[in-house]
Protein backbone atom coordinates (compact mmCIF):
# COMPACT_ATOMS: atom_id res chain seq x y z
CA UNK A 1 0.00 0.00 0.00
CA UNK A 2 2.72 2.56 0.68
CA UNK A 3 4.98 1.27 -2.40
CA UNK A 4 1.48 2.48 -4.59
CA UNK A 5 0.99 5.73 -2.49
CA UNK A 6 4.65 6.54 -3.00
CA UNK A 7 4.32 5.87 -6.85
CA UNK A 8 1.22 7.83 -7.48
CA UNK A 9 2.95 10.74 -5.75
CA UNK A 10 5.78 10.10 -7.94
CA UNK A 11 3.64 10.37 -10.97
CA UNK A 12 1.69 13.34 -9.94
CA UNK A 13 4.60 15.10 -9.66
CA UNK A 14 5.85 14.24 -12.83
CA UNK A 15 2.68 15.43 -14.43
CA UNK A 16 3.10 18.62 -12.50
CA UNK A 17 6.43 19.32 -13.50
CA UNK A 18 5.73 18.61 -17.35
CA UNK A 19 2.81 20.65 -16.97
CA UNK A 20 4.81 23.19 -15.62
CA UNK A 21 7.74 22.93 -18.08
CA UNK A 22 4.83 22.92 -21.25
CA UNK A 23 3.35 26.01 -19.95
CA UNK A 24 6.95 27.96 -19.65
CA UNK A 25 7.25 26.73 -23.24
CA UNK A 26 4.38 28.04 -24.52
CA UNK A 27 4.61 31.34 -23.32
CA UNK A 28 8.05 31.46 -23.96
CA UNK A 29 7.03 30.78 -27.71
CA UNK A 30 4.16 33.00 -27.70
CA UNK A 31 6.77 35.64 -26.45
CA UNK A 32 9.05 34.89 -29.64
CA UNK A 33 6.13 34.90 -31.92
CA UNK A 34 4.63 38.34 -30.77
CA UNK A 35 8.43 39.46 -31.52
CA UNK A 36 8.48 37.79 -34.77
CA UNK A 37 5.14 39.12 -36.35
CA UNK A 38 5.46 42.07 -34.75
CA UNK A 39 6.88 44.23 -37.78
CA UNK A 40 4.29 42.10 -39.97
CA UNK A 41 1.59 43.82 -37.76
CA UNK A 42 3.64 46.92 -38.20
CA UNK A 43 3.85 47.28 -41.96
CA UNK A 44 0.04 46.25 -42.58
CA UNK A 45 -0.87 49.16 -39.60
CA UNK A 46 1.19 51.61 -41.24
CA UNK A 47 -0.04 50.54 -45.24
CA UNK A 48 -3.72 51.47 -43.74
CA UNK A 49 -2.77 54.70 -42.66
CA UNK A 50 -3.45 57.99 -44.38
CA UNK A 51 -0.08 59.91 -45.55
CA UNK A 52 -1.17 62.88 -43.67
CA UNK A 53 -2.35 60.87 -40.19
CA UNK A 54 1.05 58.60 -40.66
CA UNK A 55 2.98 61.98 -41.11
CA UNK A 56 1.17 63.92 -37.85
CA UNK A 57 1.91 61.06 -35.69
CA UNK A 58 5.04 62.23 -33.32
CA UNK A 59 4.48 59.10 -31.34
CA UNK A 60 3.67 56.31 -33.45
CA UNK A 61 0.30 54.54 -32.69
CA UNK A 62 -0.42 51.24 -32.65
CA UNK A 63 -3.96 51.43 -34.01
CA UNK A 64 -6.05 53.59 -36.10
CA UNK A 65 -9.48 54.21 -36.43
CA UNK A 66 -9.63 54.96 -39.79
CA UNK A 67 -8.07 52.70 -41.82
CA UNK A 68 -8.16 53.36 -45.47
CA UNK A 69 -6.99 51.44 -48.97
CA UNK A 70 -5.93 54.55 -50.50
CA UNK A 71 -2.23 53.20 -49.94
CA UNK A 72 -2.67 50.35 -52.13
CA UNK A 73 -4.00 52.35 -54.86
CA UNK A 74 -1.56 55.18 -54.59
CA UNK A 75 1.50 51.99 -54.96
CA UNK A 76 0.03 51.18 -58.20
CA UNK A 77 -0.55 54.65 -59.91
CA UNK A 78 2.27 56.26 -58.49
CA UNK A 79 4.54 53.67 -60.28
CA UNK A 80 4.08 51.11 -62.22
CA UNK A 81 4.50 48.26 -59.55
CA UNK A 82 2.03 45.47 -61.92
CA UNK A 83 5.02 45.63 -64.81
CA UNK A 84 7.91 45.29 -61.85
CA UNK A 85 6.04 42.70 -60.56
CA UNK A 86 5.70 41.14 -63.40
CA UNK A 87 9.34 41.97 -64.52
CA UNK A 88 10.57 40.21 -61.06
CA UNK A 89 8.34 37.04 -61.75
CA UNK A 90 9.83 36.87 -65.01
CA UNK A 91 13.48 37.36 -62.95
CA UNK A 92 13.04 34.79 -60.16
CA UNK A 93 11.34 31.81 -62.69
CA UNK A 94 14.22 32.22 -65.03
CA UNK A 95 16.93 32.51 -63.18
CA UNK A 96 15.68 29.61 -60.57
CA UNK A 97 15.13 27.16 -63.94
CA UNK A 98 18.52 28.03 -65.06
CA UNK A 99 20.05 27.69 -61.48
CA UNK A 100 18.67 24.34 -61.15
CA UNK A 101 19.56 22.52 -63.87
CA UNK A 102 23.31 23.94 -63.21
CA UNK A 103 23.19 22.69 -59.95
CA UNK A 104 21.69 19.28 -59.99
CA UNK A 105 24.58 18.66 -63.15
CA UNK A 106 27.20 20.13 -60.99
CA UNK A 107 25.70 18.34 -57.96
CA UNK A 108 25.47 14.86 -59.69
CA UNK A 109 29.02 15.12 -61.18
CA UNK A 110 30.49 16.04 -57.53
CA UNK A 111 28.79 12.94 -55.90
CA UNK A 112 28.40 10.08 -58.33
CA UNK A 113 31.21 10.28 -61.36
CA UNK A 114 34.85 10.07 -60.69
CA UNK A 115 37.75 12.15 -62.47
CA UNK A 116 40.80 12.79 -61.59
CA UNK A 117 41.50 16.01 -58.71
CA UNK A 118 37.51 15.82 -58.47
CA UNK A 119 38.07 16.21 -54.61
CA UNK A 120 40.61 18.84 -54.75
CA UNK A 121 38.98 20.79 -57.33
CA UNK A 122 35.68 20.04 -55.16
CA UNK A 123 37.20 21.99 -52.00
CA UNK A 124 38.80 24.77 -54.26
CA UNK A 125 35.13 25.13 -55.15
CA UNK A 126 33.93 25.66 -51.82
CA UNK A 127 36.73 27.98 -51.15
CA UNK A 128 34.52 30.57 -53.46
CA UNK A 129 32.35 30.96 -50.33
CA UNK A 130 34.75 33.09 -48.61
CA UNK A 131 35.10 35.62 -51.24
CA UNK A 132 32.97 38.54 -50.02
CA UNK A 133 29.87 39.44 -51.70
CA UNK A 134 30.82 43.21 -52.23
CA UNK A 135 34.28 41.35 -54.07
CA UNK A 136 31.83 39.41 -56.50
CA UNK A 137 29.37 42.19 -57.24
CA UNK A 138 31.95 44.90 -58.54
CA UNK A 139 33.42 41.76 -60.76
CA UNK A 140 30.00 41.08 -61.78
CA UNK A 141 28.83 44.52 -62.65
CA UNK A 142 32.41 45.49 -64.98
CA UNK A 143 31.84 41.30 -66.63
CA UNK A 144 28.37 42.56 -67.28
CA UNK A 145 29.08 46.08 -68.25
CA UNK A 146 32.03 44.68 -70.86
CA UNK A 147 29.83 42.52 -72.22
CA UNK A 148 27.13 44.78 -72.85
CA UNK A 149 24.66 43.32 -70.92
CA UNK A 150 23.73 46.24 -68.76
CA UNK A 151 19.63 47.09 -69.06
CA UNK A 152 18.92 43.82 -70.09
CA UNK A 153 17.47 40.74 -68.63
CA UNK A 154 20.23 38.53 -69.10
CA UNK A 155 22.44 41.28 -67.31
CA UNK A 156 19.99 40.60 -64.06
CA UNK A 157 19.92 36.87 -64.33
CA UNK A 158 23.42 35.62 -65.86
CA UNK A 159 25.22 36.29 -62.30
CA UNK A 160 22.64 34.22 -60.39
CA UNK A 161 22.20 31.01 -62.13
CA UNK A 162 24.85 29.33 -59.54
CA UNK A 163 24.95 28.98 -56.36
CA UNK A 164 28.42 27.31 -54.32
CA UNK A 165 25.89 26.72 -51.39
CA UNK A 166 23.12 25.20 -53.26
CA UNK A 167 25.33 22.77 -55.20
CA UNK A 168 26.90 21.35 -51.36
CA UNK A 169 23.86 20.76 -49.97
CA UNK A 170 22.49 18.64 -53.43
CA UNK A 171 25.84 16.85 -53.67
CA UNK A 172 25.46 15.69 -49.97
CA UNK A 173 21.62 15.01 -50.40
CA UNK A 174 22.66 12.61 -53.71
CA UNK A 175 25.42 11.34 -51.69
CA UNK A 176 23.00 9.27 -49.66
CA UNK A 177 21.67 7.42 -52.24
CA UNK A 178 23.18 4.24 -51.60
CA UNK A 179 26.15 3.00 -54.83
CA UNK A 180 23.94 -0.46 -54.89
CA UNK A 181 21.36 1.57 -57.17
CA UNK A 182 23.78 2.92 -59.36
CA UNK A 183 25.70 -0.27 -59.89
CA UNK A 184 22.37 -1.86 -60.32
CA UNK A 185 21.18 0.83 -62.79
CA UNK A 186 24.52 0.25 -64.88
CA UNK A 187 24.45 -2.95 -64.95
CA UNK A 188 20.93 -2.81 -66.79
CA UNK A 189 22.51 -0.41 -69.40
CA UNK A 190 21.31 2.79 -67.55
CA UNK A 191 23.46 5.81 -68.63
CA UNK A 192 24.54 8.07 -66.39
CA UNK A 193 21.93 10.67 -67.10
CA UNK A 194 19.17 8.73 -67.48
CA UNK A 195 20.54 7.57 -63.88
CA UNK A 196 20.30 11.07 -63.12
CA UNK A 197 16.69 12.30 -63.90
CA UNK A 198 14.96 9.12 -63.41
CA UNK A 199 16.32 8.00 -59.51
CA UNK A 200 18.61 10.71 -58.06
CA UNK A 201 16.22 13.46 -58.51
CA UNK A 202 12.71 11.53 -57.97
CA UNK A 203 14.86 10.95 -54.09
CA UNK A 204 16.38 14.00 -54.02
CA UNK A 205 12.82 16.10 -54.21
CA UNK A 206 12.37 17.59 -51.03
CA UNK A 207 15.87 19.28 -51.24
CA UNK A 208 15.24 20.41 -54.83
CA UNK A 209 12.13 21.74 -53.94
CA UNK A 210 13.47 23.58 -50.93
CA UNK A 211 16.44 25.16 -52.76
CA UNK A 212 13.77 26.42 -55.54
CA UNK A 213 11.70 28.15 -52.97
CA UNK A 214 14.70 29.55 -51.21
CA UNK A 215 16.20 30.95 -54.73
CA UNK A 216 12.39 32.25 -55.66
CA UNK A 217 12.66 34.03 -52.19
CA UNK A 218 16.33 35.18 -52.74
CA UNK A 219 15.54 36.49 -56.18
CA UNK A 220 12.39 37.89 -54.97
CA UNK A 221 14.02 40.12 -52.54
CA UNK A 222 17.10 41.13 -54.51
CA UNK A 223 17.78 44.73 -54.45
CA UNK A 224 21.39 45.96 -55.11
CA UNK A 225 21.95 43.86 -57.95
CA UNK A 226 19.10 44.98 -59.77
CA UNK A 227 19.65 48.29 -58.51
CA UNK A 228 23.44 48.41 -59.77
CA UNK A 229 22.91 46.97 -63.34
CA UNK A 230 19.76 48.51 -64.47
CA UNK A 231 18.80 52.40 -64.80
CA UNK A 232 16.03 51.82 -67.19
CA UNK A 233 12.51 51.60 -66.22
CA UNK A 234 11.84 48.59 -68.62
CA UNK A 235 14.17 46.38 -66.35
CA UNK A 236 12.97 47.37 -63.04
CA UNK A 237 12.27 44.97 -60.38
CA UNK A 238 10.11 45.47 -57.75
CA UNK A 239 13.08 46.78 -55.08
CA UNK A 240 13.53 49.66 -57.66
CA UNK A 241 9.51 50.40 -57.57
CA UNK A 242 9.72 50.46 -53.94
CA UNK A 243 12.40 52.63 -53.65
CA UNK A 244 10.36 54.71 -56.02
CA UNK A 245 7.56 55.25 -54.28
CA UNK A 246 8.96 56.14 -51.08
CA UNK A 247 11.25 58.77 -53.17
CA UNK A 248 7.33 60.41 -54.12
CA UNK A 249 6.34 61.94 -50.58
CA UNK A 250 5.54 65.22 -51.99
CA UNK A 251 8.24 66.48 -50.48
CA UNK A 252 8.19 64.08 -47.28
CA UNK A 253 8.69 60.16 -48.03
CA UNK A 254 5.60 58.40 -48.60
CA UNK A 255 5.71 55.17 -45.79
CA UNK A 256 2.28 54.48 -46.14
CA UNK A 257 2.16 53.38 -49.74
CA UNK A 258 5.31 52.05 -49.78
CA UNK A 259 4.40 49.93 -46.98
CA UNK A 260 1.23 48.74 -48.97
CA UNK A 261 3.84 48.07 -51.66
CA UNK A 262 5.56 45.70 -49.36
CA UNK A 263 2.47 44.40 -48.12
CA UNK A 264 1.53 43.15 -52.13
CA UNK A 265 4.95 42.28 -52.90
CA UNK A 266 5.27 39.90 -49.61
CA UNK A 267 1.94 37.79 -49.65
CA UNK A 268 3.11 35.52 -52.79
CA UNK A 269 6.17 34.27 -50.85
CA UNK A 270 4.11 34.29 -47.33
CA UNK A 271 1.72 32.02 -49.49
CA UNK A 272 4.46 30.39 -51.38
CA UNK A 273 6.34 29.21 -47.94
CA UNK A 274 2.87 28.03 -46.29
CA UNK A 275 2.45 25.68 -48.88
CA UNK A 276 5.58 24.11 -48.92
CA UNK A 277 6.83 24.42 -45.30
CA UNK A 278 6.78 20.99 -44.53
CA UNK A 279 8.60 20.36 -47.70
CA UNK A 280 11.48 22.81 -47.17
CA UNK A 281 12.11 21.38 -43.38
CA UNK A 282 12.28 18.48 -44.95
CA UNK A 283 14.80 19.00 -47.53
CA UNK A 284 16.81 21.19 -45.12
CA UNK A 285 17.05 18.47 -42.83
CA UNK A 286 18.11 15.61 -45.61
CA UNK A 287 20.28 18.18 -46.96
CA UNK A 288 21.89 18.08 -43.47
CA UNK A 289 21.97 14.59 -42.44
CA UNK A 290 24.95 12.01 -43.55
CA UNK A 291 24.55 8.33 -43.57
Amino acid sequence: MGNKTDFDKIEKAARTRKKVVGTITYVLLGFWAVIVLFPFYWMVLTSVKSYSAYNSEYIPKFFTLSPTLQNYADAFTTVPLGKYLANTLLFAVVTTAVMLAVITLAAFAFARLEFKGKNILFVIFLSLMMIPNELVIITNFVTITNMDMRNSFEGLILPSVMSVFYVYLLKENFEQIPDSLYYAAKVDGTSDLKYLFKVMIPISKPTLITITILKVIECWNSYVWPRLITDDENYYLVSNGIQEIRENGFGRENIPAMMAAVVVISIPLIVLFLIFRKKVMEGVSRGGTKG
